[in-house]
């Protein structure tokens, strides 16, 4: 080991010296130098097959040519806004650009830097817009960290302790696949719940003249990589249509390609009235939005929501060459098409292994659930020992689920088959040796 070797290796020893352990001891803390496509590498000199893209953030792959060229061509022009002080063209091509791909009538933007602002600000404009004071989220979902937002975060417990979130917040059951019956159809019955779970809430917790949203995951994501069925996500849409309630989606992590399409929200044929949207945006620069109609928008008077970094220029850019490439690339059918054909190689796996609960995907956002076959429970630590398999293979996955029973398995939308069998093999592999 030389000199500078060394010396990163004492930093990475030390890291907890002078990084705050919440967020810097997460796994699996790999050194890397450098990242680029689909991989990173590191400090060992090995290159690591990446199929968490940076947390579903690079899904144009790391360090994309046009994106970093983007990211220098800003620099040399702007580097700060703040927006509203000033103006510059990357935010207003970013808007008009943005309006193209999103759903219906969501073609407004308050541009922030993460995916927490923004679901703190869908959740402002839905109270200052409908005047009501409560909130409706879904149990298991995760929309982020601050206040606000952990109020209505409930994917663990954890998240939660000793904050004391707003209790101006009520929760309602997620579709998850444990409350099925046998035999039961999941498009009639979850439907048919929520009706009912929704009434008993309203009649006996909150009138639903007070409340001024519902938010929710379209595709449930750190809780656990759950994926609805349709008619309950149009069965949520409905409910708040009876009673002028706000429809809020958070698609940080769906957003971008991640599900086939642009947004899960045209995945699904559901539109909401305010959408978060951060992570795939600009190919790792810090950007997010909350999205709304004009109509909304233009009721949010000035200086009732702000910011001092948000949208900035070199985001903005990064975003729009991101946008760019996913057009030129064909990302979108490529996400549909590596999603299906790695849907498939997972599947056999499950038939392989008993360990291997049930594997879910939708595009390139793919879950494999471990439970231990003797007692059916969720095995967080079998995972975090396939994690760490793998991870001396060279492929590099993430965990999710509220016990950490599933293996997160999302790749840049560039993926490729060959580099799918590679990472799928190594999970063979693993598997076997668990």
């Amino acid at each position: 080991m030389n000199k500078s070797d060394q010396h990163w290796q004492e930093l990475v020893n030390s890291i907890g010296n002078f990084l705050a352990p919440s967020m810097a001891k997460d796994h699996p803390n790999l050194p890397v130098v450098k990242a680029e496509g689909c991989y990173y590498y590191g400090t060992d000199g090995k290159e690591y097959l990446d199929f968490t893209s940076g947390i579903a953030v690079e899904n144009v792959g790391h360090r994309h040519p046009k994106v970093v060229q983007a990211i220098k061509d800003s620099a040399d022009h702007l580097v700060h806004g703040p927006s509203g002080v000033i103006i510059y063209e990357s935010i207003l091509k970013l808007a008009q650009e943005l309006q193209e791909i999103m759903p219906p009538k969501l073609d407004n933007f308050f541009f922030a830097n993460s995916g927490t602002e923004a679901i703190e600000g869908g959740l402002k404009l839905a109270k200052h817009v409908t005047k009501r004071p409560y909130v409706i989220s879904f149990t298991g979902n995760f929309h982020g960290r601050s206040i606000g937002s952990l109020s209505v975060s409930t994917s663990k417990s954890k998240y939660r302790k000793y904050q004391q979130p707003s209790w101006l917040t009520y929760q309602l059951p997620y579709a998850l696949p444990e409350y099925l019956p046998e035999g039961q159809d999941p498009e009639i019955f979850f439907a048919e719940k929520l009706e009912k779970d929704a009434e008993s809430l309203f009649k006996h917790q909150v009138d639903p003249e007070e409340v001024a949203c519902m938010i929710l995951e379209p595709i449930m994501g750190e809780g656990g990589y759950i994926i609805p069925p349709k008619s309950w996500l149009q069965k949520v849409r409905e409910i708040c249509d009876r009673h002028g309630i706000l429809l809020i989606f958070d698609e940080v992590q769906t957003g971008f390609g991640r599900t086939g399409d642009w947004f899960a929200a045209q995945t699904f044929s559901v539109t909401p009235d305010i959408m978060a949207i951060a992570k795939g945006i600009a190919a790792g620069m810090p950007l997010s939005a909350t999205v709304a109609s004009k109509e909304l928008m233009d009721q949010w008077p000035l200086g009732s929501h702000g910011t001092t970094f948000g949208g900035n220029p070199i985001a903005c850019a990064a975003a729009l060459a991101s946008l760019s490439v996913m057009k030129e690339e064909k990302l979108l059918n490529n996400a549909k098409t590596m999603g299906d054909y790695a849907l498939t190689k997972l599947n056999n796996l499950k038939e392989k292994y008993e360990i291997v609960h049930e594997v879910r995907g939708i595009g390139l956002m793919l879950g494999i659930e471990l439970r231990d076959p003797q007692t059916g429970k969720p095995d967080g630590d079998a995972v975090m020992e396939a994690l760490n398999g793998c991870l001396d293979e060279g492929v590099l996955f993430y965990l999710c689920g509220n016990a950490g029973e599933v293996i997160r398995m999302i790749p840049p939308l560039t993926i490729n088959k060959k580099q799918i069998n590679q990472g799928i093999d190594v999970l063979d592999k693993v598997l076997a040796q668990i």
